[in-house]
């Protein structure tokens, strides 16, 4: 770049935001989206049909209103038998009750992801695609992976490169040539360098990992998480131990004029898990935009409590809501524990991220 197009381009995209606004994007991440047996029973709406339409009807409104809203799928999704814990195989219902509610993409590389085999990753891409939704982490073949990668989302103008892995998956090893997106570093700096080539301007790294119901990022998280740093990735979303784990949102240590989101984990999003601590969560909501050297940069993020209620009945379904909305007598307490916990680790542990106020 010459001297004289160094200054006629931060001016020119200068004058461009004052005339059109700034290109920038909201984006909201949430943790593990599970089907325990009870779960399963609750939403049984006839011998082989399931109706999770009231489960997230109660969600902060910034799922629905965000550019973009990304889960993790803990269950393969499509053909029964429909089965919980050990061996999770959800409806399609839920899958479309979760888009429905307003999410574009889903993580499918977790430990659960082969709970069915190869005619479970079959059959959870099938659904998915039919649904016309995002989604990353596994695939049908090695060439399928090829096609869907590198998983660029343009959103407001701006290229975003999103990518899944998990450390495992519960000793189940992908068969008839399906594909699981394992953490291997070689592999994710290939895939960074990939998606950056193609164009992405920031890139999210969605990762399952860490030690399940501690509160805190084992040593093995953190220097993933420095190695993820290191190769420029803007951010990097946890997800596996089942509760919270800290967040940090300052420039990155090894590219300054670039920021950081890192969130070692965001608990569970929908489950049924019995410890205060399992029975919640965290929304994570993150704004993005394109300041005045035509860089693309995080500005803000902020988190939102979220708890997961049952029915009142074993007929009646689940429902996720803001922790501090919970009002039903026999599970206020829970929520009011599991805020007071993880407010306690956010608290003593965040770097920059603090509970969002709308």
């Amino acid at each position: 770049m010459t001297a004289m197009s160094a200054v006629i381009l931060p001016l020119y995209v200068s004058i461009l935001s004052l005339i059109f606004g700034y290109d920038e994007a909201e984006l909201v991440f949430v943790g593990d989206a599970m089907q325990h047996s009870a779960q399963l029973d609750a939403a049984r709406s006839g011998k082989s049909s399931y109706d999770y339409s009231n489960c997230f009807e109660s969600l902060p409104p910034c799922v629905a209103e965000a550019d973009f809203a990304i889960a993790n799928l803990e269950t393969p999704v499509g053909k029964p038998p429909y089965t919980g814990y050990p061996c999770f195989n959800a409806p399609t219902q839920f899958a479309r009750a979760l888009t429905d509610a307003g999410f574009d993409l889903f993580l499918t590389a977790n430990n659960h992801t082969l709970d069915r085999g190869a005619a479970g990753i079959d059959a959870t891409i099938a659904t998915l695609d039919s649904m016309g939704v995002h989604h990353i982490g596994t695939y049908i073949s090695d060439s399928a992976r090829v096609h869907a990668l590198p998983k660029i989302i343009n959103l407001n103008n701006i290229k975003i490169g999103f990518l899944n892995y998990t450390y495992g998956t519960n000793g189940i090893t992908p068969s008839k040539g399906k594909v699981v997106d394992y953490i291997d570093r070689d592999i994710i700096k290939a895939d960074v360098d990939s998606a950056r080539a193609a164009g992405a301007e920031l890139i999210a790294v969605c990762i399952h990992w860490g030690d399940e119901y501690v509160l805190l990022p084992n040593k093995k998280q953190q220097h993933t998480a420095d190695f993820l740093e290191a190769i420029g990735v803007d951010l990097i979303i946890g997800g596996h131990p089942h509760v919270i784990q800290p967040m940090e949102f300052r420039p990155n240590r090894y590219y300054p004029e670039k920021n950081i989101f890192l969130v070692y984990s965001l608990g569970n999003f929908i489950s049924n898990m019995k410890t205060p601590d399992t029975r919640g969560g965290a929304l994570a909501k993150i704004k993005i935009r394109r300041n005045d050297d035509n860089a693309v940069q995080i500005v803000e993020a902020g988190y939102k409590l979220l708890f997961t209620v049952p029915g009142t009945s074993p007929k009646s379904n689940y429902k996720v809501m803001e922790a501090s909305k919970v009002d039903d007598p026999a599970w206020k307490s829970k929520a009011d524990t599991f805020i007071k916990r993880a407010k306690a680790i956010f608290d003593k542990h965040n770097i920059g991220v603090a509970e969002c106020t709308e």
